[in-house]
């Protein structure tokens, strides 16, 4: 009886996220937001085993919110569930940061016992570098610009890796005021860091 319970909690939660994909693919925020509180929490946790560092799994997290949000369609529904698809999103972009930042360590790890370099493109990792510096530089400026409540829920929910309902417990305010201040925060940011240099 306790699997059938199950398997049925799990089909249920699968036919809710095929709903929520449908409203995402139609622009609908509130089901980006809810979305967002399901997977948040496992995405993160999923994240911090992987790259083993807060900011990385963060950084992870955020990108793989930001590619569904852009691109919704990318989820097919005739291949698997959308939780699946999405930890494998997150899974997959893990992965490729931990080798980057391994390449990097590497680099620098020849650089400083001064090994020639094997047959490597060098102009890689400049780029890497460059294009890391100022990203982090203009994704602390966006985060300034955001105000001291909204800049908050973020750092909750993506360094405290909390969901937006502890978000609220913990703040004491209504659950629609923490997802209104996470989706006004979400939009400036995107709006910051889309737009064109």
């Amino acid at each position: 009886m306790g699997a059938d319970c199950e398997d049925s909690a799990v089909q249920d939660a699968a036919r809710e996220d095929l709903e929520l994909h449908r409203h995402l693919l139609a622009g609908d925020v509130g089901a980006f937001d809810d979305l967002y509180e399901r997977y948040a929490g496992a995405a993160y946790g999923l994240a911090y085993r992987l790259t083993g560092q807060q900011m990385l799994a963060q950084d992870v997290v955020h990108d793989a919110f930001l590619a569904l949000w852009r691109a919704p369609e990318a989820f097919d529904p005739t291949r698997g569930a959308l939780r699946t698809f999405f930890l494998s999103l997150v899974h997959h972009r893990a992965v490729d940061i931990v080798r980057k930042e391994q390449r990097m360590r590497d680099r620098n790890e020849r650089a400083a016992n001064l090994e020639p370099v094997a047959v490597e493109d060098p102009s890689e990792g400049v780029v890497d570098r460059a294009y890391l510096s100022v990203r982090r530089k203009e994704v602390r400026e966006a985060l300034r610009s955001l105000s001291d409540d909204q800049r908050q829920v973020l750092q909750m929910a993506y360094f405290g890796g909390m969901t937006q309902a502890q978000i609220a417990e913990r703040l004491e305010i209504p659950l629609g005021t923490v997802k209104t201040r996470t989706l006004a925060a979400m939009r400036k940011l995107r709006g910051l860091l889309e737009a064109p240099a």
